[in-house]
């Protein structure tokens, strides 16, 4: 079974920085399109980065020129640099492949922007 751990969330101020790492366990992970997504609450989950198997990027009209997503595919690590937070950014953050793999799921990692 696919096992995908976030980690990289906390309490920041808005026009802050974090960045979060997902570290993937399946050993064909290279071969994937990646995505990080977001829930916020009383919100659907949306996709808000995504980085293709060959690297190339996009993003949700939200995020676009604050975020940035990266892979380390020797590592089997997927990176999402989120750079001038907003209090609308707060969110549980998860990543998971593209096209989406229901049992990929992990718990995700608690954003939270405020002042």
């Amino acid at each position: 079974q696919v096992q995908l751990v976030e980690s990289g969330g906390g309490l920041v101020q808005p026009g802050g920085s974090l960045r979060l790492s997902c570290a993937a366990s399946r050993r064909t992970f290279s071969i994937y399109a990646m995505g990080w997504y977001r829930q916020a609450p009383g919100k659907q989950r949306e996709l808000v980065a995504l980085i293709t198997s060959g690297g190339n990027t996009s993003y949700a009209d939200s995020v676009k020129g604050r975020f940035a997503i990266s892979r380390d595919n020797a590592e089997r690590m997927v990176y999402l640099q989120m750079n001038s937070l907003k209090p609308e950014d707060t969110a549980v953050y998860y990543c998971n492949f593209n096209p989406i793999q229901s049992a990929a799921w992990g718990q995700g990692t608690l954003v939270t922007v405020s002042s």
